[in-house]
């Protein structure tokens, strides 16, 4: 009865995709319905500090799927649009604010009722764009933080979302592929003044499910453990306060004390200036303009000095003798 066998083929060995099992249609539904809820409330909290304080109510609607093409007619031409990053996963999305309702959210966080008229202009003011993202910035973290439900997110991790790109044109951020099914919602804010602004939020329908809490949870990957640098966490995020030398010049002691408002003291500022972290040279930049800023281009980087080698026979060190 002894006697090896030999197996006729290769025993099949199925990837987790192929046997894992997705949610049953009524439950992915309940899932998203309580996504929205969940969204909806993170953002009339949220957005309420960036509008005047209002008490904000906010609404979303239920996910219509259209394809890419559709999604970029139905947000048209011309419009604030931005691709933000969201959820543990760095899923991407468009939002998307008309012109008008960009305007008419900018007057109402400078103490404006905040009124949606029919005036749309052909460029969007600057102070409507920087709302714009501020807001799309906003809404990136609310997803974010929603997408993990009621459970808690892993060790380290800082529930916040980003703008990627603006661009008045939809189609040129890329979104999604032409033929991708997405889910188109419609973000609904309102105040207890009668004032309503209106977002879209277009998602790929397969990026959906990894927003959803309880939805696809990919594994997490085994982290390794690495050494510190810093250009990793924590030491890349820490906000080191750096400032430029345009101008450096000699007053009296009794000219200071005799300076009023409206003196004015002329500047030569050099072709190089120095960029400084507190009194350490970091590099030397020429002043410019970038859009409409004032701008710093990096010519250079400061060199780092190696630190000299005590010399026993000219210096004094401890335990040694002069």
């Amino acid at each position: 009865m002894a006697q090896d066998f030999t197996p006729a083929r290769t025993a099949a060995v199925h990837c987790d995709e192929l046997i894992r099992r997705g949610p049953r249609p009524e439950e992915r539904a309940a899932m998203i319905a309580a996504w929205r809820r969940d969204l909806a409330r993170l953002l009339a909290d949220d957005l309420s500090a960036l509008l005047s304080g209002d008490r904000l109510d906010v609404s979303i609607t239920e996910p219509e799927r259209l394809s890419g093409a559709e999604a970029l007619r139905r947000i048209g031409p011309l419009a604030a649009n931005s691709l933000i990053r969201c959820a543990a996963s760095a899923e991407t999305a468009l939002l998307s604010f008309d012109f008008a309702t960009a305007i008419a959210l900018t007057d109402r966080s400078f103490g404006g009722d905040g009124r949606v008229t029919g005036n749309i202009p052909e460029t969007l003011p600057r102070s409507a764009a920087l709302l714009v993202e501020e807001t799309a910035t906003m809404i990136a973290g609310a997803i974010t933080t929603a997408s993990f439900g009621d459970m808690p997110p892993p060790a380290g991790f800082a529930a916040r979302g980003e703008v990627i790109v603006r661009s008045e044109s939809a189609a040129r951020l890329k979104p999604f592929a032409m033929d991708d099914d997405t889910l188109f919602c419609v973000i609904e804010i309102a105040n207890r003044k009668g004032s309503t602004w209106r977002a879209a939020l277009v998602v790929a329908e397969e990026r959906l499910a990894r927003l959803l809490p309880g939805g696809e949870r990919r594994k997490r990957p085994r982290t390794r453990h690495v050494s510190a640098t810093g250009l990793a966490a924590p030491f890349a995020d820490m906000p080191l306060p750096l400032h430029v030398v345009l101008a450096e010049f000699n007053l009296s002691l009794g000219r200071l004390q005799a300076l009023r408002p409206g003196d004015t003291i002329p500047l030569t500022v050099g072709r190089q200036v120095p960029l400084l972290i507190g009194e350490t040279l970091v590099a030397h930049g020429a002043v410019g303009t970038a859009e409409d800023r004032m701008a710093v281009r990096l010519t250079r980087l400061a060199q780092p000095s190696p630190a000299p080698f005590p010399n026993p026979h000219s210096a004094t060190a401890e335990g040694l003798a002069p």
